[in-house]
């Protein structure tokens, strides 16, 4: 039996351990994330359900660790690419230090951009794959008040980019074979972000977030967002809101509101 080769990036823990568990039975692996020592431990324990298994630690907040990723893909052997990793660096945009800036944006919002670019060209061109983005409810939270939320400015400039990046190019790729998916969970139950998920009532575990993404990849949706209940309607009220201000504010004329005369 042929084995479909995957890359998960952020693999060492959390959801990009659950996707690596999930798959094991019947994909091999490459496994992308800092820490080394984690990267063995668990791709021993994936080995044990006849993975093959490679790791390749690399810190994606830095152009070297993606290079180091995308001359892995250049290899043309990976059919399905989970994009996993990422860093919340929650904080108001005034206190985020500028050297974090362009760290936090690489990780979260670039480094999925070039994985992409660098595993597509071999999907295509062997007529299969399977591209899969994790971003985060947060993405759609930037008119949100609730007090609850984090400071979040640099990642939801991040993750909504990640999900319109994905949005738009499974529009591009509809009439290909290749198959694209982002993820978007709210909190999660993992060591990222402190541990802050293990604390939090309504967190949802790693291993559902990532059995509804590949649920999801099975019912063809290119937006799974695991907790929602009613994901259609709430689509079709995004595209809504899109087509309004697109198709609405594409105008040759001011909006009224410009053009009346001050009180």
């Amino acid at each position: 039996m042929t084995r479909t080769l995957a890359l998960i990036t952020g693999a060492s823990s959390g959801i990009g351990a659950a996707y690596a568990r999930l798959l094991a039975d019947d994909h091999d692996l490459v496994l992308v994330a800092r820490r080394a020592d984690r990267l063995a431990d668990h791709a021993k324990e994936l080995r044990a359900h006849g993975a093959a298994v490679d790791v390749l630690p690399a810190d994606l907040m830095t152009h070297d660790g993606i290079a180091a990723v995308t001359d892995r893909l250049a290899a043309g052997d990976v059919r399905m690419l989970i994009s996993n990793a990422g860093a919340g660096g929650y904080a108001p945009l005034a206190e985020v230090k500028s050297a974090d800036i362009d760290g936090l944006l690489t990780l979260n919002a670039v480094a999925p951009v070039r994985l992409v670019h660098a595993a597509l060209p071999a999907m295509l061109a062997a007529g299969e794959g399977t591209i899969v983005t994790v971003a985060s409810l947060l993405a759609f939270s930037a008119g949100s008040t609730d007090p609850r939320a984090p400071r979040r400015t640099l990642y939801v400039a991040a993750k909504a980019a990640t999900v319109g990046f994905t949005r738009t190019l499974a529009g591009e790729l509809a009439d290909t074979p290749v198959r694209v998916q982002v993820v978007c969970p709210g909190v999660v139950a993992t060591d990222w972000n402190s541990g802050a998920g293990h604390i939090i009532p309504w967190a949802m575990s790693p291993e559902d977030v990532a059995s509804a993404s590949l649920a999801g990849l099975r019912l063809g949706e290119t937006v799974c967002a695991p907790g929602l209940e009613d994901l259609d309607s709430a689509l079709d009220a995004l595209l809504a809101a899109e087509t309004a201000f697109v198709a609405g504010g594409n105008q040759p004329t001011l909006a009224s509101r410009y053009t009346e005369p001050r009180a």
